[in-house]
């Protein structure tokens, strides 16, 4: 007789072999989608990423949003490059969804390992979460992944397409493949027979799979690494570029939405009866706070002014929720007592750091913080919403078009497969628009419509107010110093609130587990040789919602890390260059972007004043994010007031193969701007759990003429791409504060800085 307790091991034993098996097999391909791509008059699919038609142009499946950082001009050019097709007949569409555009790489960069990490572990770690990506992940534009993420995929579909219209020459010349080559959307043969693409496709089509196809080598590029034009600055030029507060489906009806002043709260009633009677009101309604949102009123009107006018009109009784006794003093209290009180959780250690103090020559001890920041994107969260014949379409500017889909559909009580998503451009994403908050709450509002389109767009105030915010977050750092002024220990802890754990918890409804790399991404993952280290955070919970906001973690870490390490250079009695670079001996890559960085700004010769006399002093700052290495040299004077102006910024960059060096010079731009804004003025303030800014008066960004002269050198490489979109906002802060120290003599130890 059998026992049950065999059957039970067996069956383990089984399954156990199963995810064995299941994990030593290469993930699942990305070539294909699991159903036919919809095909226009004259065109053929000659896989998941491209079609080619008639008139020989070709279209690439777009997989990744555009929101300014370039992304559909440097993947479009990485297709078309293995392709050989001609850049001047390249179109776009956006991709359908689909399991093999799914984000890979910012899932694999999320594990909390250093990146001199190369043990086994690593490596099986990376493996495996791969290939669960592949099959349960989903697609996402974000963590500066959108290039790495797809620079083998859509190589690999170029390429196989190329020999799939080579072949379909071959057939119809009956010649040997080999004989025949591909060139600007042509294949040729050397007898002189010649046909276009387009005249191929058909045929292309119908061969058998090419097999394994050898892509380029760099020395036969002809796109990659050129400063091609933005393939959708026409479009942006003349007006007929479409971003989501374009969206205009036949019937529009507008909705405005009164929402909790508190962030999270919702409604516990509300009268609509002043509301419902005004001009052109079709109905007011009260909507839940959804995906970690804020629940409201909704007013659907004939016009956007009419629904505002008729929202204003609407009382509303509300419950304020968890957070309704924050403040943003209460909070930076809890996190500097967490320092005192809590070890964190050790994401990097080396050596026996408390001995090394102890036998340190000079020891320095600072406290760093930094507040909650709000992504204030230039397009104001909206979303348009059709629900119809039990069917729903939604248009919108989204990083994560299948988790919109999942909202819209929860929301609607639909299966997802009954939602077509529409994506549009996004004026601005920063890590807003991971979120879905707004998708819910826009398709629950369009199904009391009566089948009519509804758009919901919020105001700037209701954009700043209800965000998911940077997190807020403090550091305490020590450092050791020997007798010649040798770095020989490094301590840091730092405290804040966790972003992941809240995303799975409100996107998925699933529990965080495991540690956060976001919480100490920027602090324990950089290349400084510290003979002693140990880098750890402290997770804080608190009531106000946190998402991903432009380079994350490392936006604040960085400034807490390189400023210190400033001090602990004028500590040593060390030239700032000097004394990073002697620990980065064993970094070459680091040292070379560090040391290019000194060179172009000039590191080491006087800065005269300017016409006025104003003094100027240089400060410097290097840090790796996303894969890349960037070092930046700010140029600062202080002006009446103390007024900080920053007048030039030295960036170089090693992001690997560079795809599109305008690109890249364009996103280092953006970026400087971005964290100049967060570093000079950015600050989020929280009373009775109602953030207190409103609008660009009292959260202001960067304007043109306080914006700083950008020079961007790009280090060549031969690596494969990595990030370009955040790596260039982390260093600016800190390049900025260790200049005003230079300048001063004030070490600024909190953002905004601001010289007392």
């Amino acid at each position: 007789m059998v026992k049950r307790r065999t059957v039970l091991l067996g069956g383990a034993a089984t399954a156990g072999a199963l995810v064995i098996g299941w994990g030593v097999v290469p993930p699942r391909q990305r070539l294909h989608t699991a159903q036919p791509l919809p095909q226009g008059t004259g065109q053929v699919a000659l896989n998941g990423w491209l079609k080619v038609a008639a008139d020989n142009t070709v279209t690439v499946m777009m997989a990744k949003s555009e929101m300014g950082q370039g992304a559909h001009t440097g993947l479009a050019a990485i297709l078309a490059e293995e392709l050989d097709a001609d850049w001047a007949q390249v179109r776009l569409e956006m991709a359908p969804i689909d399991d093999i555009y799914n984000n890979l790489a910012t899932v694999v960069d999320g594990l909390p390992f250093h990146p001199d990490n190369d043990g086994s572990i690593k490596a099986v770690a990376g493996w495996l979460t791969a290939k669960t990506m592949r099959e349960v992940g989903v697609m996402m534009t974000g963590g500066s992944s959108s290039i790495k993420d797809l620079w083998r995929p859509m190589r690999e579909a170029g390429a196989h397409a190329r020999a799939m219209l080579i072949n379909a020459a071959a057939v119809q010349w009956k010649v040997q493949a080999a004989e025949c080559k591909a060139n600007a959307g042509v294949v040729e043969h050397a007898a002189g027979q010649r046909a276009t693409f387009g005249e191929l496709a058909a045929l292309a089509a119908q061969q058998p799979p090419p097999g394994k196809v050898p892509l380029k080598a760099p020395a036969e590029f002809k796109l990659i690494g050129k400063p091609l034009t933005r393939i959708e600055a026409p479009s942006k030029l003349d007006g007929s570029a479409v971003f989501g507060i374009d969206a205009h489906p036949p019937g529009l009806l507008y909705a405005s939405v009164v929402m909790c002043p508190t962030r999270g709260g919702k409604v516990v009633q509300f009268d609509g009866a002043a509301a419902q009677k005004m001009p052109g009101v079709k109905e007011v309604l009260a909507v839940a706070p959804y995906h970690g949102g804020t629940g409201g009123v909704a007013v659907i009107a004939d016009t956007p002014w009419h629904a505002k006018k008729a929202a204003a009109a609407v009382t509303a009784q509300w419950d304020h929720g968890p957070a309704a006794a924050l403040s943003s003093a209460a909070v930076m209290t809890q996190l500097t007592q967490a320092l005192d009180q809590a070890q964190g959780f050790g994401y990097h250690s080396v050596g026996d750091v408390d001995q090394a103090l102890q036998g340190a020559a000079t020891t320095l001890t600072a406290d760093y913080r930094a507040p909650y920041l709000a992504h204030a994107t230039m397009e104001p969260i909206n979303c348009t919403v059709q629900f119809k014949d039990g069917a729903a379409s939604v248009w919108t500017s989204t990083q994560v078009p299948g988790l919109a889909r999942m909202a819209a559909a929860k929301a609607l009580g639909i299966d997802d497969t009954k939602v077509t998503v529409h994506q549009l451009l996004l004026g601005g994403g920063f890590g807003r628009r991971l979120e879905v908050d707004y998708v819910a709450q826009a398709a629950a509002i369009a199904k009391a419509a009566g089948g009519a389109p509804v758009q919901t767009l919020w105001s700037r105030e209701q954009d700043l107010q209800h965000d998911f915010y940077r997190p807020a977050c403090v550091a305490r750092f020590k450092a050791g110093l020997d007798a010649q002024g040798q770095l020989v220990a490094w301590h840091n802890v730092s405290a804040g609130q966790a972003i992941v754990p809240q995303v799975l918890a409100r996107t998925f409804g699933l529990p965080g587990a495991g540690p956060d790399k976001t919480t100490s991404e920027g602090a324990f993952d950089q290349p400084y040789e510290w003979p002693h280290a140990r880098i750890a955070h402290e997770i804080i919970d608190l009531p106000l919602p946190v998402g991903f906001w432009r380079s994350v973690g490392h936006s604040h870490q960085a400034f807490f890390k390189e400023s210190f390490v400033d001090e602990a250079a004028h500590a040593a009695k060390k030239d700032p260059v000097a004394f990073r670079a002697a620990l980065l001996q064993k970094h070459p890559r680091h040292l070379k972007v560090l040391q290019k960085a000194a060179e172009l700004a000039g590191w080491g010769q006087p800065l005269p004043p300017d016409a006025s006399g104003v003094q100027r002093a240089r400060g410097v700052a290097l840090h790796q994010s996303f894969g890349s290495i960037v070092a930046q040299v700010a140029e600062v004077s202080v002006g009446a007031e103390k007024a900080i102006r920053v007048h030039r910024v030295v960036c170089v960059i090693d992001c690997g193969a560079a795809i599109n060096p305008n690109l890249i010079a364009q996103q280092m731009e953006s970026a400087v701007v971005y964290g100049l804004t967060a570093a000079l003025w950015g600050e989020v303030t929280i009373k009775d759990g109602q953030v207190q800014q409103s609008n660009l008066h009292d959260y202001p960004l960067l304007r043109i003429a306080d914006c700083p002269r950008v020079e961007t050198h790009i280090i060549a490489s031969a690596e494969p791409p990595e990030g370009v979109g955040e790596p260039g906002v982390p260093p600016i802060a800190p390049a900025v504060a260790n200049a005003l120290f230079a300048l001063t003599g004030q070490r600024l130890r909190a953002l905004p800085l601001k010289l007392s």
